[in-house]
């Protein structure tokens, strides 16, 4: 008998299942990161080439590549915790049975959630703190809490990404442990 998986529709309903529908944003949000990236690449590029043929490079394009590199790193992190592709050390895993690494997936999805959770409580201090001190850039007067808007927002999907591999590997625990093959002595 399988379980009912809530949907958009509501719980018991046909309809999309509300971790396919967080899965497809983040992966959206992860894409935009990435088209982020190039688009400051781009703008890198041709303001290296305006200042080498006309002696003039765009005005900030660094300021820009700081705040647009710090949204973007964030973007990928819900990606980064959906998929797996966090940083793991192999070596310390590769003689762990199924059953230990889905215990060490239930811890990693812990922390990650609650250090999640600890950086959007002191993201938003800070973007509150340069919202009430207006400050901005040197050159082009970008307001510095503008970005902290998308920051939180990749922050609040890092949590649910952490919710969504918690619940994998919580399921995963919940299986029949399998037989692994076992290899002869010598």
């Amino acid at each position: 008998m399988s379980e009912p998986d809530s949907t958009i529709n509501g719980p018991g309903k046909k309809g999309i299942p509300l971790i396919a529908v967080a899965s497809i944003v983040i992966r959206y949000w992860a894409i935009f990161g990435g088209l982020l990236i190039t688009a400051l690449v781009l703008m890198t590029t041709a303001s290296v080439v305006s200042g080498f043929i006309f002696s003039k490079p765009f005005p900030g394009d660094f300021e820009l590549v700081e705040l647009g590199v710090a949204v973007a790193a964030f973007t990928f992190l819900p990606f980064c915790q959906l998929t797996g592709s966090n940083v793991t050390v192999d070596i310390f895993t590769a003689w762990a049975s199924d059953r230990l690494i889905d215990v060490f997936k239930v811890i990693a999805s812990l922390i990650s959630g609650a250090f999640a959770t600890l950086l959007i409580t002191t993201m938003y201090d800070g973007m509150t703190y340069y919202r009430q001190y207006n400050e901005v850039t040197p050159i082009l007067e970008v307001p510095i809490w503008s970005v902290f808007p998308p920051i939180l927002f990749s922050l609040a999907l890092l949590v649910l990404a952490s919710l969504i591999t918690l619940v994998e590997a919580v399921r995963g625990l919940a299986r029949p442990a399998s037989p692994r093959p076992t290899s002869p002595r010598l």
